[in-house]
């Protein structure tokens, strides 16, 4: 039996109803996590001394299998919709029943944590797992209170996960066996069927973006922030694979977090603790901070190795292209301390156009800026079969629909004020192709879009000339500080510019397509934002 000296986690599992375990491990140490893994056989240690783990069936979200419980809080509040899916009252509490009884005999691993940075905002959380390895994810992902601290914790919200508890579809009200379910009421959620561990994260992520922005007038976001010697806060909102946890880690300026933020009146604060990095591809050249992050105490998701050998092959995607790492945010060598800065000069909208259409920078108006908020685009390359090469497009508003629990007006209303209210530059930057679509033309390069951000942080493009996007209306610039010019305005870069038009005017419709079922919500000047065909 390990616990800590001020708590008693077997009353506090029987309080919640889960008895008659047969180990109870309390506040582990990541070094103690990983050794029970390893000696489990559920994971091994990479050369680097990361711990590396197969998270099974589930190697991303399950975005249809997440609910919340449809109670008196939640009715009329929640914006139900394809990622916001109800469950009732009655089958939460047959599937809290069901899990609470699954650890009935086995080990359970107990973490008590919290999240967000600004005490002013703290939310207490208790993590139940029934895997070391889950225990160490929340270790590196939520803030780690003292031992003095844990003496009053009291906890706010609950985490149950059980990767092996599965739920039965018939009866308990899920789409298949795998489930995540948030009760707003009793400040619970509930992760069953999936070890994948960015469930835990995103539980927490979606109750605060109901919580801070519906009871605390604190804008929600998704989103990574830095900090520059200055004290300028920069923020930069992208859907994953954009670039947000790459671009943010920027030698010259501390991290403030990697994907998760609220903004207050007097600044912006991490929700985390820790980092979770995509690592596909990763390198010590074009990422060194991440890289030389992947350390002991690191938990490595879903990577592979060169054969023969402990060493991580970064390139590999034959289990998933959503290959991840989690990390303390101390990891990082500038990591700001603690993890919170003062009111955003300086906003990046980050996508990945794989039509090689839009600007790798371009500077907003307040309307184009809500706009595209609102719209949240990226494109993806359409899968790795064989001869699909055509990009595909995501639209995701406010860039994490998915976490949305209120209608994404709401947030974008938010922001809004806050741009107008401190005169706000906002970006758009585009980490996606150049010359060409994806399968003919190249990614942008990494050094030429770092060149841009710091170009735009330092104010060296205030006084730059900009010209229109003829259909978007973005403002670009003539030129810019470690940058060809050639390559600002991407019509410039295609050799066939009718094949360029036609692009522009297939991507101009599907954000015009989009963009119908917001429109009612939106003002004059947001609609006069969209591209012009």
């Amino acid at each position: 039996m390990q616990m800590s000296s001020v708590r008693n986690p077997i009353a506090d599992l029987r309080g919640l109803g889960i008895e008659n375990v047969a180990n109870v491990y309390y506040q582990l140490s990541p070094e103690k996590l990983a050794e029970q893994t390893v000696a489990r056989k559920q994971g091994v240690y990479a050369d680097s001394g990361a711990l590396a783990v197969n998270t099974g069936q589930f190697t991303g979200r399950s975005p249809k299998d997440k609910f919340i419980v449809k109670d008196n809080i939640t009715t009329d509040t929640v914006n139900w919709n394809d990622f916001n899916l109800p469950i009732s009252e009655e089958n939460f509490d047959r599937l809290y029943s069901k899990i609470t009884r699954y650890f009935t005999g086995k080990d359970v691993w107990v973490r008590d944590c919290y999240a967000c940075a600004d005490q002013d905002y703290r939310v207490n959380i208790k993590v139940i797992s029934e895997l070391p390895w889950s225990s160490l994810f929340a270790y590196n992902m939520f803030l780690r209170p003292t031992e003095e601290e844990l003496d009053y914790m009291l906890n706010d919200w609950t985490i149950i996960q059980a990767p092996g508890c599965l739920a039965d579809p018939a009866t308990d009200g899920t789409r298949q066996q795998n489930f995540s379910v948030v009760n707003f009421t009793k400040k619970m959620i509930l992760i069953g069927g999936s070890a994948y561990t960015g469930e835990i994260k995103k539980g927490i992520f979606t109750i605060l973006n109901y919580v801070l922005p519906h009871n605390k007038n604190v804008l929600s976001m998704h989103c990574s922030a830095n900090i520059g010697a200055q004290g300028d806060t920069a923020v930069f909102f992208g859907l994953s694979g954009t670039g947000k946890t790459t671009l943010s880690a920027d030698p010259g300026r501390k991290l403030i977090g990697d994907d998760e933020h609220g903004w207050t009146a007097t600044g912006v604060f991490n929700f985390e603790g820790g980092c979770y990095a995509k690592c596909i591809d990763l390198s010590e050249e074009k990422e060194p901070q991440i890289f030389h992050a992947v350390r002991e105490g690191a938990l490595l998701e879903n990577i592979t190795f060169f054969p023969g050998t402990n060493t991580v092959n970064y390139a590999d995607s034959s289990i998933t292209e959503n290959t991840r790492v989690s990390y303390p945010l101390h990891y990082i060598e500038n990591a700001q301390e603690p993890s919170v800065g003062g009111i955003p000069k300086n906003i990046f909208f980050l996508t990945c156009d794989a039509y090689g259409v839009l600007p790798p920078i371009s500077r907003l108006s307040p309307g184009q800026a809500m706009y595209q908020f609102i719209s949240g685009y990226t494109a993806k390359v359409a899968g790795t079969e064989a001869g699909i090469t055509e990009p595909k497009s995501t639209f995701s508003a406010c860039f994490g629909a998915p976490f949305l629990p209120l209608h994404p007006a709401q947030y974008a209303q938010m922001l809004g004020e806050r741009m107008r209210q401190h005169n706000v530059n906002v970006w758009l930057i585009n980490t996606g192709w150049t010359g060409g679509a994806y399968g003919t033309g190249n990614r942008i390069k990494l050094g030429y879009t770092r060149a841009m951000i710091t170009a735009a942080l330092n104010g060296q493009l205030n006084n730059a000339g900009f010209h229109a996007h003829p259909v978007f209306g973005f403002e670009i610039p003539d030129n810019c500080p470690g940058v060809p010019d050639n390559i600002l305005d991407p019509r410039n870069t295609w050799e066939d510019k009718g094949a360029y038009d036609a692009q522009l005017t297939n991507l101009a419709g599907q954000f015009i397509r989009n963009f119908e079922k917001y429109a009612a919500a939106a003002d004059k000047e947001i609609l006069d934002a969209a591209p012009k065909i």
